[in-house]
C-alpha cells in the first residue's frame, strides 16, 4: 500500500516521466546508431570482399587465359597468388576455371573441393557474366557468412571465377560489443537521472508538501504560521501569495467573528424578541427575550413550526411560508402562569440573490404598555374633551340666554354672569392643571428646593383653609413628631400638594368632621406628610384608579363641587420629581387617608 501511495505522488512522477524521456531517447538513439553502425560495418565488410575479389579476377586472369605451360605451374601460381594477397581470419576464397571446377582452395581443410564442381548460385552467375554477386547464408553451426563471386575476364571471355566465403562473426561480435557498451551507458544514464529525479522532483514537492501542511493548519484554524519562501520561481510566488491569502482569511474571519460576536450579544441584550425561521417556517435561531415572552426559555425549540409557537391560525402559516411581510396584534397567555400580554410580531422575508426567500425574520415588541398608553391617551383626550365641552356649552348656552334678552332681566342677570363666571374659572383650573401635568411629562418643571420649617408649612396651610373649615365647622389637627423640624423642599410644590389633599378633604368631610395632618420620619429616614379626613370614604373599588387623571368616584358631584380630577395626578408627579411616593387609605363612611413620603435631610432631623 505505501508503494501505490508513493506511486501516487508527485515526486513519483516527476521521477518516472524523466526517467522515461531518458529511456525513450536513448532507446531511440541507440536504435538509429546500432542499425547505422551495423549497415556501415556490413557494407565495409562486403566492399572489402569485393574489392579483394575484384583484385584477385584481374591477377588470375592471364594465368586461367592458358599463358601458363602446364596445370601444375598455373595451379602453383595461383595458389602462390591466394596466399600472398588473401588472408582473412575465417574466410575461404576459391578459384574457378570456366566450367565452375575448383582449381585452388585457401583454406586446407577444403582441399578435398579442388577438381570439384562448385554448384552454387552465385558462381553460377558469376560464370554467366553478372559482375555483383553476393549473398547471405547462415552455416550449419550457425555462423553468418557472407558470399561473393567474381567472373574471371580475359579479352572479353570468361575464363573463370573468384568464389569468396568469409565469416561475419567477429563483425557481429563488434556490434555486441557496442550493445553491451550502449546498454550499459543506458542504465547508467537511467540511474543518474533517477537520482537527479529524485534531487529535482524534491526541490519541487518539498515546498508544496509544506504549502499542503499550511493549507491543513489554515482549515484547521491556524493562521499564525506562514509557509516558508524558498525562491521567487513561480512556487516562491505561490507561498508568498500564500501567506498573504492567510493574513487576509485571517483577518476576514476575525471581522466575521467580531460581527458575529456583537450580533449574538445584540440579540442577546434586545430588549425585543427575535425568531429566524427556514423557508418551511421551522424556527433555526431564538434569542433570549423571544423565550423570556413566549414562556419557552431554556427549550430546545430548533426545528419548531413558528405557526404552533404563536398560536397562529392556518392562512397565517401559508402567508409566512410564501414570505409576505405582516404584522400582527397578538395576546399571548405565558404558559407558566404569568400574566397575559399584548405583543405585536412583524413578519420580515429573508431573500437570498438567485435563490429566493430562503425564511423569515419574526421580531416580537411587548406593547402592552403601548397599548395601555394609547388606552390611557384616548381616554384623556375624551375626558379633556368632556371637561371642556361642559362649561363650553353652559357658557354659550347662557351667552345666548343673555343676548335674546336676558341681560335685561335684573333677577337673571346676576345669576347668569355668575353661572359663566364659575364656569370659566373652572376651565382655567382645568387648562392650568392640563398645563402643570404637560410640565411634568415632559420634565421641564423646576424644583427649588430651600430649608423649609415642617411645622410652620402645616400651620400655613391650616390657615389658608380656616374660613373655609370655619364654614363648615370642620376641626383641624397638626401632630408633628418631634423628629420632625426642616427639611429640603420645592415649598411651592409641596403647597400645592398639601392644598389639593386639604381641598379634597373638605369637600368630602360633612359639617363637624375632623381633619389631622401629621408629620412624621419613617425608619428609612424618609419624611412621611399625611392628610386624614373623617369624610364620606372612597369604594375599595375605586382605589387602584383614584390618582389617574380625570378620574372621579362620582362624577356628577364632583364637577359641582368644582373639581377638574386632576388634582391627586398633580400631587403624585410633585411627589415624585421629589423622589417620594404617595398611597390612599380609605373605608367607605369612615373617612379618607392620603400620605406621601420624601427624602429628608439630615438637618431635618433633631439630634437625641
Amino acid at each position: 500500500m505505501k508503494w501505490l501511495s508513493f506511486f501516487r505522488t508527485i515526486q513519483a512522477k516527476v521521477i518516472i516521466i524523466y526517467v522515461l524521456l531518458i529511456l525513450i531517447a536513448m532507446q531511440l538513439i541507440g536504435v538509429y546508431f546500432v542499425s547505422a553502425m551495423k549497415n556501415s560495418l556490413t557494407s565495409n565488410f562486403t566492399t572489402d570482399l569485393q574489392g579483394r575479389a575484384e583484385l584477385m579476377s584481374v591477377l588470375a586472369a592471364k594465368t586461367l587465359a592458358g599463358e601458363v605451360d602446364s596445370d601444375e605451374d598455373r595451379n602453383e601460381s595461383l595458389q602462390v597468388m591466394v596466399n600472398n594477397l588473401f588472408n582473412m581470419n575465417g574466410a575461404e576464397i576459391q578459384v574457378l576455371d570456366a566450367t565452375g571446377k575448383v582449381l585452388i582452395t585457401s583454406m586446407l581443410s577444403h582441399s578435398d573441393y579442388v577438381n570439384k564442381k562448385n554448384t552454387q548460385t552465385v558462381v553460377s552467375r558469376a560464370l554467366q557474366g553478372i559482375v555483383d554477386n553476393e549473398e547471405y547464408i547462415i552455416d550449419d553451426d550457425g555462423t553468418r557468412k557472407k558470399v561473393v563471386a567474381k567472373p574471371v575476364i580475359h579479352n572479353d571471355k570468361i575464363v573463370g571465377a573468384i568464389y569468396i566465403v568469409a565469416s561475419m562473426s567477429e563483425l557481429y561480435a563488434t556490434m555486441e560489443r557496442i550493445n553491451s557498451i550502449f546498454i550499459s551507458g543506458i542504465l547508467l544514464a537511467l540511474g543518474l537521472t533517477a537520482v537527479l529525479g529524485v534531487i529535482l522532483s524534491h526541490t519541487i514537492t518539498h515546498p508544496i508538501k509544506e504549502l499542503t501542511r499550511h493549507a491543513r493548519a489554515v482549515a484547521e484554524g491556524r493562521f499564525t504560521e506562514k509557509a516558508p519562501v524558498f525562491g521567487s520561481d513561480e512556487i516562491g510566488q505561490l507561498s508568498q501569495t500564500f501567506n498573504y491569502m492567510t493574513s487576509r482569511l485571517r483577518e476576514a474571519l476575525s471581522q466575521n467573528e467580531e460581527e458575529k460576536e456583537k450580533l449574538a450579544s445584540i440579540l442577546t441584550n434586545m430588549s425585543d424578541g427575535v425568531i429566524a425561521t427556514d423557508e418551511a417556517g421551522r424556527v433555526i435561531l431564538m434569542n433570549r427575550r423571544a423565550g423570556q415572552m413566549l414562556g419557552v426559555e431554556g427549550e430546545e425549540l430548533a426545528g419548531r413550526e413558528i405557526v404552533s409557537l404563536l398560536g397562529l391560525e392556518e392562512l397565517e402559516a401559508e402567508s409566512l411560508v410564501r414570505g409576505g411581510s405582516d404584522s400582527k396584534l397578538l395576546d399571548i397567555t405565558p404558559r407558566e402562569g404569568g400574566q397575559p400580554f399584548m405583543m405585536r410580531v412583524t413578519f420580515t422575508p429573508i431573500h437570498r440573490r438567485e435563490i429566493g426567500i430562503t425564511g423569515t425574520i419574526a421580531v416580537l415588541q411587548d406593547v402592552t404598555e403601548q397599548e395601555k398608553l394609547e388606552a390611557s391617551r384616548r381616554e384623556f383626550v375624551a375626558n379633556v374633551s368632556h371637561e371642556l365641552r361642559t362649561p363650553l356649552t353652559t357658557i354659550k348656552s347662557y351667552t345666548e340666554a343673555l343676548e335674546d334678552g336676558a341681560l335685561e332681566d335684573k333677577q337673571l342677570a346676576p345669576r347668569f354672569v355668575g353661572v359663566i363666571q364659575n364656569e370659566t374659572g373652572r376651565m382655567i383650573r382645568l387648562v392650568t392643571d392640563l398645563l402643570h401635568l404637560s410640565r411634568f411629562d415632559s420634565k421641564e418643571a423646576a424644583m427649588r428646593k430651600q430649608p423649609v420649617d415642617i411645622v410652620e408649612m402645616l400651620e400655613d396651610v391650616e390657615d389658608r383653609f380656616s374660613f373655609q373649615m370655619q364654614q363648615k365647622n370642620v376641626h383641624t389637627v397638626i401632630d408633628a413628631r418631634p423628629a420632625v423640624s426642616v427639611a429640603m423642599l420645592d415649598r411651592d410644590g409641596i403647597d400645592q400638594v398639601l392644598d389639593n389633599l386639604i381641598s379634597n378633604a373638605l369637600k368630602y368631610t360633612p359639617d363637624g368632621g375632623t381633619i389631622t395632618m401629621e408629620a412624621d420620619v419613617t425608619e428609612d429616614g424618609m419624611l412621611s406628610l399625611s392628610v386624614a379626613d373623617t369624610g364620606i370614604g372612597i369604594p375599595k373599588k375605586d382605589l387602584d384608579r383614584i390618582f389617574e387623571r380625570f378620574y372621579r368616584v362620582d362624577k356628577a358631584r364632583t364637577r359641582n363641587m368644582g373639581g377638574t380630577g386632576l388634582g391627586l395626578s398633580i400631587a403624585r408627579e410633585i411627589v415624585r420629581i421629589h423622589g417620594g411616593s404617595i398611597y390612599l387609605q380609605s373605608e367607605l363612611e369612615k373617612g379618607t387617608k392620603v400620605t406621601f413620603t420624601l427624602p429628608l435631610n439630615e438637618e431635618g432631623r433633631e439630634t437625641t
